[in-house]
């Protein structure tokens, strides 16, 4: 079924000149840029696209206190603390340059643009994918230098996700409907 996916190339991938590629291997699988274009995020942007979700904040937070617990390093915060601490850290990251805004559309967008880009770790990530092709960081680098972790580029999670991110980034104006010449073919 046809959807739309958000992905936002973020600042260590527009840096380091990568806006091409990242696009090609979007596009070489057949998803179709509908909406794309460079922006610097504004703080208002940045927390709407990390939205203050309690139930995200919850998740993120305990997922770091595990995470923390394995290596013996206790945690004093709660995991809304921890879950709003790193919302912060990461709309500071993704605000601190330019990103291309990117929405792309086709069959299973999401988890075919989730796919391309490969585990959000990008130590973990399929040397193949966007991320562990043109990645090396870890959470344990991030954590010491007390950033969010460098991977390139943002891809929505779900396609209620998308919806609701691509809000955040694009007017509806700004989306486009074409036809590919090889739809009909690949999908």
């Amino acid at each position: 079924m046809s959807e739309r996916a958000l992905v936002l190339i973020k600042p260590d991938g527009v840096q380091r000149a990568l806006i091409g590629t990242v696009i090609e291997r979007f596009e070489a699988t057949g998803l179709k840029v509908i909406g794309i274009k460079m922006v610097q995020p504004t703080a208002k942007q940045t927390g709407e696209h990390y939205a203050e979700d309690k139930e995200w904040l919850l998740s993120v937070g305990k997922k770091l206190k595990a995470s923390n617990s394995e290596k013996g390093i206790p945690t004093k915060e709660t995991e809304l603390q921890i879950g709003m601490r790193v919302r912060s850290l990461l709309m500071e990251e993704l605000s601190k340059s330019p990103i291309v805004a990117i929405v792309l559309e086709g069959n299973a967008a999401n988890d075919v643009a989730r796919k391309i880009a490969g585990a959000t770790e990008p130590r973990k990530a399929d040397p193949s994918t966007i991320r562990g092709m043109y990645s090396i960081d870890t959470y344990g680098a991030a954590d010491a230098a007390k950033r969010p972790v460098r991977n390139v580029v943002h891809v929505s999670e779900t396609a209620k996700a998308a919806d609701r991110e691509i809000k955040v980034w694009f007017a509806s104006s700004e989306l486009h409907r074409y036809k590919r010449s090889d739809e009909g073919i690949i999908t």
